[in-house]
């Protein structure tokens, strides 16, 4: 019977000494990220029979568990994966958002100093220092562009490094998983749980959710798999399948996310990849910086463009004719990589008020050619180029295409970056009219003419044309370009339009009254071309609706509601995540007053089982005493 309590007592004391054991492990652990409590699970030992009943035999240490929830822990990550996401995402945003919302670095300073400059031409067209003062401050408004387009460009390009080192990052988490996974399953393999290498494995699965969205699923020998959001594999057991950061197939300067197969390198889209800090950074570059920069280059073309267009229409100090005021950026075009024909495309400016400011999508299939917008994604389709789409015009360049070729175009992603000035000559500004209109001296009616407008550029603008009234409501032109048509009738307050020029007649004419049109010599103080250009700082010529402040004003609100979005959204899953973290620390945490108690308890078992020893020794002399007598 000794033996028996003797070793029901031993097992009590190593119950008892695992359970220290365990506790001390907790203890030591409580600053440990990712652990999970864990605690002795005891069994009693079957009884053994005997006429008097069934005897007790002690306690064995069954296993040792980990206190986990495997939802509570699934929900952490995915509250983290959404956290970081917005969280990268709003820092990108808002660096673009700080930028060109500055009240000093913005663009709104440099373009109200630019037309101030128009301004003051107009107010004084004769004067050099003023005209030296408008290229100055179109110099400045060139520069502006180019500064912000350069700062948007760079955050693009810290975003390709960043998609390099986090890919790099994920590999080696998936690799250090995979690795778990080996050693995992060999040892769940002696029948017991190895709960410091799952919670080590758990804790690189929660590294990882911070970086990719993925989801988890574990396998009946315990090895864990690892799923993207678009549903490949990252981890299979130990096997891993690697992300790559590779060229993007349009753009050799950028980096594009995605997989490298035995047929080819699948690439990932922000909208498949989405979470993460690495869905974050994709999304950002598409929803924000992209857009940024082909916004700015819209401005930057439009405004360009509007004001060649009427400075072309002017005339210079030396009487010539104006030329283009500023340079801007042409349409980008690439063909894929993975093209198998030669075709190369090339895009024109059509209408640069009617430009979008999105990227185009171009495939070339049985049924032609099909251009999506890729913005909304509204797509048409064209049997043959060239054809015309929002404001440019797609045409073949050279070469052949095949079916399933794709390319790309980018209309104003490089207007702001190549905008600049032109006119370096004060003399060379355009501030005057080429035509001048004027009544005869001898007029008897009390009919007018305005100083005219010219409308358009045609090779009879500068030649004289003669209006001569024959009676009170019928008039005759003569001219080179005119036609010389007679009896044309008198309407107060009528348009007359010829050679490109329009001017307006008024008034009651006297037959033999005389009007004429012709060249505009010596119009020095001239300021009515120029008073058109500074017209252009109201005028809505982008997209049909929007002047320039309104253009650009539109382009800060849009990243800055982005950012606010992202930061809201941000903030919302960080509270999430906090909350579903302090969940998990709920059940799997470790409370250093219940550490103690249990030190108390187990001390207490072990000293009691140490008692029953000691009875048990003191029997078992007595027995030896008796059987000695």
């Amino acid at each position: 019977m000794s033996s028996s309590v003797l070793s029901i007592a031993v097992s009590g004391l190593q119950a008892a000494q695992a359970g220290l054991a365990t506790t001390g492990h907790n203890i030591a652990n409580v600053n440990t990220v990712g652990y999970s409590r864990q605690e002795a699970l005891q069994a009693n030992r079957p009884g053994t029979f005997t006429g008097s009943g069934y005897f007790g035999r002690g306690v064995d240490v069954a296993t040792i568990v980990r206190r986990y929830d495997g939802l509570l822990v699934s929900q952490a990550r995915s509250a983290q994966t959404a956290a970081s996401h917005y969280a990268a995402a709003q820092d990108q945003a808002s660096a673009i958002d700080n930028l060109l919302a500055d009240p000093d670095m913005g663009l709104s300073p440099a373009l109200a100093d630019f037309f101030a400059g128009v301004n003051a031409v107009a107010a004084q067209p004769g004067d050099m220092a003023a005209r030296q003062s408008m290229i100055s401050s179109a110099q400045a408004l060139a520069s502006r562009l180019q500064l912000l387009n350069g700062a948007v460009a760079e955050r693009s390009q810290a975003i390709d490094q960043r998609l390099g080192t986090t890919v790099s990052s994920v590999n080696v988490l998936a690799r250090q998983i995979a690795s778990l996974n080996q050693e995992i399953s060999r040892q769940q393999g002696s029948g017991q749980v190895p709960n410091d290498l799952l919670d080590r494995r758990d804790s690189l699965a929660a590294d990882l959710s911070k970086l990719v969205s993925a989801s988890t699923a574990v396998q009946s020998d315990g090895a864990m798999n690892i799923y993207l959001s678009n549903g490949q594999a990252l981890v299979v057991g130990n096997v891993t399948y690697d992300l790559a950061a590779s060229t993007d197939r349009f753009d050799p300067s950028r980096k594009v996310v995605g997989l490298n197969t035995g047929a080819g390198f699948v690439e990932f889209s922000p909208d498949t990849l989405f979470g993460g800090e690495l869905g974050g950074l994709l999304a950002a570059r598409r929803d924000v910086i992209d857009p940024a920069q082909d916004a700015l280059g819209r401005l930057a073309i439009a405004l360009g463009d509007a004001f060649n267009a009427q400075h072309r229409l002017g005339q210079d100090r030396t009487g010539a004719m104006g030329g283009d005021f500023f340079g801007f950026g042409s349409p980008w075009t690439a063909s894929a990589t993975s093209n198998t024909g030669t075709a190369q495309l090339a895009a024109t400016f059509s209408d640069t008020g009617a430009l979008t400011g999105s990227d185009y999508d171009v495939t070339y299939g049985a049924g032609g050619w099909t251009v999506k917008r890729l913005s909304d994604g509204n797509t048409q389709t064209f049997a043959t180029l060239p054809a015309t789409v929002d404001g440019f015009t797609l045409s073949a360049a050279s070469g052949t295409p095949a079916a399933g070729d794709r390319f790309m175009v980018r209309p104003t992603r490089d207007g702001a970056g190549a905008f600049s000035v032109l006119v370096s000559d004060p003399s060379a500004i355009a501030a005057a009219a080429p035509i001048r209109a004027g009544a005869a001296t001898a007029n008897a009616g009390s009919a007018t003419i305005s100083a005219g407008t010219v409308t358009g550029l045609d090779p009879n603008l500068a030649q004289p044309v003669t209006i001569t009234f024959t009676a009170a409501g019928t008039f005759n032109v003569t001219g080179t370009g005119t036609g010389n048509p007679t009896g044309l009738a008198y309407t107060p307050g009528m348009t007359l339009s010829y050679n490109g020029w329009q001017v307006k007649l008024d008034g009651t004419p006297a037959p033999g009254d005389t009007f004429t049109v012709g060249p505009n010599a010596g119009g020095v103080g001239d300021n009515r071309n120029a008073l058109l250009l500074a017209g252009l700082q109201t005028g809505k010529f982008i997209g049909g609706s929007a002047s320039p402040s309104d253009a650009y004003a539109a382009l800060v609100a849009a990243v800055g509601t982005a950012t606010h979005e992202a930061g809201v959204a941000a903030s919302a899953q960080q509270a999430l995540a906090a909350e579903a973290g302090s969940a998990v620390q709920q059940v799997s945490g470790v409370n250093l007053d219940e550490e103690a108690a249990n030190l108390l308890k187990y001390q207490q078992a072990y000293q009691a089982a140490g008692k029953v020893i000691q009875t048990a020794a003191s029997l078992f002399d007595t027995l030896l005493a008796i059987g000695g007598r």
